[in-house]
């Protein structure tokens, strides 16, 4: 009986030890210290988590991300609501975030064609619309210089085939206002970064365009540090050569590459192609929202398939792509469960609605980072 006794308690002890160290693996590994020295790993937040009115949130973006991007609140609509009004308040709560916590703050977005405060679609005259635009770079971009890491100085500028958005700006500006913005924007920010943003520019008629919109930019001896590949793609249709080509063409330009929006649809596409213009929209049906309570277990290991060559393509050029920053926190919050369909249940991040790491994420996290 003493032997059995002995033998009862060293077990118990054994497994109590084997307990506390994977709860000690589990609290010092994350994405944050397993990526510190390959590239930056971010995050957009929303309202709710820079004011940390989320709880779950609070604990998890400090631990997993080295980066924080805001996803709405310095968009023009907000930070600029009328002509001669801005609301710093959030934007202020972010970078306050960022310091309070030692991460560095990603700006987004200077000008867009999208998102515009409502006052700005009812501009008529070039030289009204030009004031606005100089204004408003040089009152946001200078309030932030030194204080967040990078602004997205232009987002989406182009088309699919490579050429000029008949955005608002080409309309009443010309095309010549991407480089006038970055100008305005390295005169108002010095200390920051300035990137050029769009989705699609992996592929080949679009990163055509971005290139030559990158060499006019540097033509005309204006800064521009990086280019932003959003990431907005497909579980099971990840275009991986477009992708290592599009790093490569792009930082032989001599500029940083970044994947900026990162997240993996595993819903069905309304159209034949690869988008993420906003402002498409499509009516729901079953048929487009086949998973509203669970994802099955063969989705699941396509996604977490997709996630894994993207992170090793990614580490294959840690020289190259400096961050890569997922859009969203969690499944929950993404805006894929809105867009380009309303009301569907969609997975596209590595946290499920319950901040619960996935495979993807412990995928993502074995890779060698060395």
């Amino acid at each position: 009986m003493p032997y059995l006794k002995l033998t009862v308690s060293f077990a118990l002890i054994l497994l109590f030890s084997k307990c506390t160290v994977s709860k000690k693996n589990t609290e010092t590994n994350s994405l944050k210290k397993a990526y510190k020295n390959s590239f930056f790993i971010g995050t957009a937040m929303n309202k709710a988590q820079i004011e940390e009115k989320e709880p779950n949130a609070t604990l998890l973006i400090p631990k997993e991300f080295s980066a924080i991007t805001p996803e709405n609140i310095m968009k023009s609509a907000i930070i600029h609501p009328k002509w001669d009004v801005y609301d710093f308040d959030l934007a202020d709560k972010l970078v306050a975030y960022g310091k309070k916590y030692n991460i560095p703050v990603f700006g987004h977005t200077l000008i867009w064609h999208s998102q515009l405060p409502e006052f700005v679609l009812h501009i008529n005259n070039a030289d009204s619309l030009k004031l606005f635009f100089e204004s408003h770079i040089k009152t946001v971009a200078s309030r932030y210089d030194g204080k967040v890491y990078s602004w997205d100085v232009v987002n989406e500028a182009l088309n699919e085939d490579g050429s000029m958005r008949n955005s608002i700006f080409l309309q009443k500006l010309g095309p010549e206002y991407v480089v006038e913005a970055f100008k305005i924007a390295q005169k108002a920010a010095p200390n920051t970064e300035l990137y050029y943003n769009d989705y699609n520019i992996e592929q080949p008629k679009k990163r055509d365009g971005a290139i030559a919109l990158i060499k006019r930019i540097q033509a005309a001896g204006v800064r521009i540090d990086g280019i932003g590949i959003q990431g907005h793609w497909r579980a099971d249709k990840i275009p991986l050569k477009e992708i290592e080509a599009s790093i490569q063409a792009f930082s032989k330009l001599g500029i940083k590459v970044m994947f900026t929006e990162l997240d993996l649809t595993v819903l069905p596409n309304p159209w034949d192609v690869n988008t993420a213009d906003v402002n498409l929209k499509a009516e729901n049906n079953a048929y487009f929202n086949p998973y509203p309570n669970n994802l099955p277990d063969s989705v699941q290991q396509i996604f977490t398939k997709g996630y894994s060559d993207l992170f090793s393509l990614f580490l294959k050029y840690k020289k190259e792509v400096t961050r890569v920053t997922f859009w969203g926190l969690n499944d929950g919050q993404s805006w894929l469960n809105n867009w380009p369909i309303k009301g569907r249940t969609n997975y596209p991040l590595i946290f499920d609605r319950n901040f619960k790491p996935k495979g993807a994420y412990y995928k993502i996290l074995e890779l060698p980072t060395r």
